[in-house]
């Protein structure tokens, strides 16, 4: 089921950790170089576009009117800034943390799309909302029952894409060719990553589904009290309190609240702290994660149980 009590849980590899929230994620800020007919300018300019990552590059979409367009017909340079996605109950527990998500940071060259492009972009957009929808209509009870739990401001892919879907005339399409790609930690640290690693990673097909499996999981009291019980049984450590910060098929992050020492009146604080739960096998899709979500969550009931000698 997951990495026995005595193993080392699987730490992903930065480029791993990228590509993860390069998947999970639609939404990104763009950063380009100001420029009129003059030629560039020393300022940056950035707003946020959506986009989609395929076969190793972000595909993304700017209004006609965004200044963008300008720039880049003078200088194709920019950045891409991803953050891994942090909806509802946990953004408002990392910021009141004074916590970051995981970031990926990429410089490259930002490329126009041809009218030939573009329409494939479209198309491939087109078809990767298809398959998620089919995934999300074919879902069994267990999926259900963790994706409802997600609050209504936690909208499906399909919802974020549809007006570039419907009317991909008034968006410019482009790719983003990457020429380094940084990792940045919650605390700020940053990790270069090779291109090779990213481009060489195995895609995630759990991850267009991410945001709203951990949202339904944080939404969902009686998930947050499973998380306790997984942090007891399968890291030891005795949490007050617990989220899931990401998910992918290798396993999942938590951070949980747990004790620390003592403060100086004598009353015992607490400290969050990220922990990481592995599987013993990786999980193929949503339907997979799911059902091993609730398999472990029956099982650690069972233990916790015959702890309490109620088994």
């Amino acid at each position: 089921m997951i990495k026995g009590k005595g193993s080392q849980p699987a730490v992903l590899a930065f480029a791993e950790r990228c590509k993860n929230i390069l998947a999970a994620n639609w939404q990104a800020q763009l950063y380009t170089v100001k420029a009129d007919a003059k030629g560039s300018k020393e300022d940056i300019y950035s707003s946020k576009v959506k986009y989609i990552f395929r076969r190793g590059k972000p595909y993304f979409w700017v209004p006609e009117g965004d200044l963008h367009n300008v720039n880049t017909l003078i200088d194709e340079r920019g950045s891409l800034s991803v953050s891994t996605p942090t909806p509802g109950a946990l953004a408002s527990l990392l910021k009141s943390v004074k916590k970051l998500p995981g970031r990926v940071a990429l410089t490259g060259d930002v490329i126009p799309l041809k009218e030939t492009k573009a329409e494939s972009a479209i198309e491939g957009l087109k078809e990767a909302m298809a398959l998620e929808n089919r995934a999300l209509n074919h879902a069994s009870y267990s999926v259900s029952g963790v994706l409802s739990s997600a609050s209504a401001s936690c909208r499906s892919r399909s919802y974020n894409f549809q007006e570039i879907i419907d009317g991909g005339d008034n968006f410019v399409a482009y790719k983003f060719n990457i020429r380094t790609c940084t990792y940045v930690d919650a605390g700020g640290g940053t990790h270069e990553v090779e291109l090779d690693g990213l481009e060489s990673s195995k895609q995630d097909l759990l991850l267009p589904f991410s945001e709203k499996l951990v949202d339904g999981i944080n939404q969902s009291e009686a998930r947050r009290r499973a998380l306790i019980f997984f942090c007891l049984v399968y890291l030891n450590a005795n949490a007050r309190d617990a989220f899931v910060l990401s998910v992918d098929r290798k396993g999942f992050d938590v951070l949980a609240k747990i004790p620390c020492a003592a403060a100086g009146d004598g009353v015992g604080a607490h400290q969050w702290r990220e922990f990481r739960i592995s599987f013993n096998e990786e999980v193929s899709d949503i339907e997979a994660f799911c059902n091993l979500l609730v398999e472990m969550e029956a099982a650690t009931l069972r233990e916790i149980n015959s702890f309490s000698g109620l088994g």
